[in-house]
């Protein structure tokens, strides 16, 4: 029996390589990433980590939900992006607050009310709901509130150092200003002042907020001229052959001056074809499915890792990667880059529209296999 278990479990071993591990091991770990464990004969080199999963994070749990995340002190190649996972239970906050970076959300279930406030006064108060994105620049104040169902929503910042626990909230900054300045700057009495609260309420229960249109103040200076929303899945997306994807930048999103990206759906034995980024790194968020990405880091060096719902992914500037769906279900994950415009070099398009004899030479093919290629960018395959 236990020479039959043993065979069943995954081992470091491809053919005549490598051999059976009966030592100590993490067998759920193993089994959430054969492609480590048992590297394909193309991976050579080293390459730093790029993979890791919300659930190693540390969670803060607090009185109205829970936050957790992932920086470059989780995943230290991530030096460009941070994420956030957060869950609001119905009603409750996430106070009334601002940071040095922008701020950039995917709803992933629920809804929730978001409100902010620019420099010049211009409001901005809307809901939301999965699958909408919303935009706050940096420097502006925000807050977030869940509605009756509660709310997850996903957080990235354009800052790999990034993180919740280093922002600037209004509970806090009041309980670390004298007293007798804020009675000078808002006339309130010693009463008012004395309810206030002594350190920072971050997140916190709440009501539920009444109907959308009951809640907008009117202020003297208008509305933001950019909304601060975007419904993601409102967007037609790109169709191929293997999957769908739709891309959203400033050019779709114009509020969103500093972050664009893309949600992928890729279909069981499709895949995100061979390319790579002109612009920046590249941050995922797996929301469902299980898949592998192969990364090409130049001058022989590759790695293969595997993804399932919950990890976060990183690919360094101008990597060539693919991913694939390795499941019996629709690999679904967000692309994220710290650029407000979003650019891909496809690796098959590139071929095509090069005078097809040189890429034939190069790679000892016949000049018809290259002039089959597809001109246009076949994003998903299959």
């Amino acid at each position: 029996m236990a020479q039959t278990t043993q065979r069943a479990m995954p081992q470091p071993k491809r053919g005549n390589r490598g051999g059976i591990d009966t030592g100590p091991r993490n067998l759920e770990l193993d089994l959430q990433n054969p492609d480590l464990l048992a590297p394909p004969a193309t991976d050579y080199g080293t390459i730093p980590n790029l993979k890791f999963s919300m659930s190693m994070a540390h969670t803060r749990m607090e009185e109205g939900g829970w936050t957790r995340e992932v920086t470059q002190r989780e995943l230290p190649v991530a030096t460009q992006l941070a994420g956030v996972d957060m869950k609001l239970n119905p009603g409750a906050y996430r106070e009334m607050h601002w940071h040095k970076q922008s701020e950039w959300a995917y709803v992933l279930e629920g809804s929730c009310r978001i409100g902010a406030v620019d420099q010049e006064g211009r409001t901005f108060l809307d809901d939301v709901q999965r699958g909408d994105l919303w935009f706050f620049p940096k420097g502006v104040p925000h807050h977030i509130q869940a509605l009756d169902e509660g709310v997850e929503f996903l957080l990235v910042f354009d800052d790999g150092m990034f993180s919740e626990n280093s922002t600037f909230m209004i509970s806090d900054y009041f309980a670390h200003t004298p007293r007798s300045v804020l009675a000078k700057n808002f006339g309130w009495s010693p009463e008012l002042l004395a309810k206030l609260p002594e350190r920072e309420k971050y997140i916190f229960d709440g009501q539920v907020p009444p109907a959308l249109e009951s809640d907008k103040l009117v202020s003297p200076t208008g509305d933001v001229p950019r909304t601060f929303k975007h419904r993601m899945l409102a967007e037609t997306p790109e169709r191929f052959e293997g999957g769908s994807a739709r891309v959203v930048d400033s050019t779709r999103f114009a509020a969103s001056n500093a972050i664009s990206a893309a949600l992928v759906e890729i279909d069981p034995g499709g895949m995100r074809e061979l390319h790579w980024h002109t612009t920046d790194d590249e941050w995922q968020y797996y929301i469902s499915g299980t898949g592998r990405m192969g990364v090409f880091a130049g001058s022989g060096m590759n790695r293969t890792f595997n993804y399932q719902a919950g990890d976060v992914g990183y690919v360094p500037f101008a990597y060539g990667h693919y991913i694939e769906n390795t499941g019996k279900e629709p690999l679904v994950f967000l692309e994220m880059f710290r650029n407000p415009r979003f650019e891909d070099i496809s690796l098959s398009q590139w071929m095509a529209n090069t005078p097809p004899e040189v890429a034939a030479a190069t790679l000892n093919q016949d000049r018809a296999t290259i002039e089959a290629l597809p001109h246009t960018k076949p994003r998903i395959t299959r």
